[in-house]
């Protein structure tokens, strides 16, 4: 039978809600609001979750944004619907972290490769490959940091799903959406319908 896990990517204010320093209107986070994640809530189902501190020192970006402490930071998946505590990336792929604390008050160090924390993080929270195992992926953004965790789960030999309405690109268009996932994102992972995923939820097979 097949299994999953829910996988969300920087599902968080800086990106999701007006003011945010990355906010664009994106059709996914609706319906992860009103439709995913009360679903999760009354099934019991919880949400693993990779979020960004994107402070300075950065060497790829001369910005700083999603900085811990602040509003922007916060996760809109209430703590209770969250598989354990949240990887912190610090650049787009989740295998890079900060050299020192993650705290807000502290001073942070460059981004650093942390494979080896990753491979422990995704065991720990998602359990070891097997060919019954799905990661579904949901957040943003399909063409930047969800494509980065694709890979590093594919390459992990995890199957990847990404759940359609609850992904999106930079802009929010659902034709790049679509194009992406029929295309570039076909190389780590297949698109999964909300119709399908419910089926699988409820013990059907995915492709039933």
């Amino acid at each position: 039978m097949t299994r999953f896990h829910l996988l969300a990517i920087d599902l968080q204010k800086e990106f999701t809600e007006p003011g945010g320093f990355c906010y664009q209107p994106r059709p996914c986070v609706d319906f992860i609001t009103e439709t995913l994640l009360p679903y999760c809530l009354a099934n019991g189902l919880q949400i693993a979750e990779i979020i960004s501190d994107y402070r300075q020192p950065r060497l790829t970006d001369q910005l700083s944004y999603c900085i811990p402490g602040s509003e922007g930071y916060q996760s809109i998946i209430a703590a209770g619907l969250r598989n354990g505590e949240p990887r912190v990336k610090s650049t787009h792929s989740p295998a890079w972290v900060r050299e020192k604390s993650e705290k807000g008050d502290a001073e942070p160090g460059l981004p650093v490769p942390d494979p080896a924390g990753l491979d422990s993080w995704f065991s720990r929270l998602l359990g070891p490959p097997d060919e019954e195992l799905r990661i579904v992926l949901i957040g943003l953004t399909l063409d930047c940091c969800i494509l980065s965790t694709a890979q590093e789960l594919h390459f992990r030999g995890y199957h990847v799903r990404y759940l359609v309405e609850a992904v999106d690109t930079y802009d929010g268009s659902i034709p790049a959406r679509d194009f992406l996932l029929r295309t570039t994102m076909a190389s780590w992972g297949e698109p999964l319908s909300w119709r399908k995923f419910l089926k699988m939820v409820n013990g059907g097979e995915e492709s039933s």
